[in-house]
């Protein structure tokens, strides 16, 4: 599943759907989607996501690949490195006074 997050302050942010909901439940959101946050609530749920992140693991421990893929291990990508294209999406929109808003992308 993929989830994509707008806001008519930035371009569209098309995330993982488990990243997408780590990330919601970090923002205080109940993981509702679709859904959607009005510019006034978006600095509280800038803080709450912040400070969520700085309680997550720095990054996340490598999987091993399928047995489809090479034997060799995976990389993988933190939740906050995750979290930088939709900061910089509630930045923006922070700025411009305007929503954001996530849905299942197709």
């Amino acid at each position: 599943m993929l989830v994509r997050f707008k806001s008519p302050a930035s371009h569209d942010l098309l995330m993982f759907g488990a990243a997408a909901e780590a990330l919601l439940s970090l923002m205080g959101m109940t993981g509702r989607i679709p859904s959607a946050l009005d510019p006034a609530d978006l600095p509280a749920v800038r803080q709450r996501l912040l400070a969520g992140l700085d309680a997550a693991p720095l990054a996340e421990p490598p999987r091993k690949a399928d047995d489809d893929e090479e034997a060799s291990e995976t990389t993988s990508v933190s939740l906050r490195q995750r979290a930088v294209p939709l900061l910089a999406m509630i930045d923006k929109a922070i700025a411009r006074q305007a929503w954001v808003m996530w849905e299942h992308a197709n």
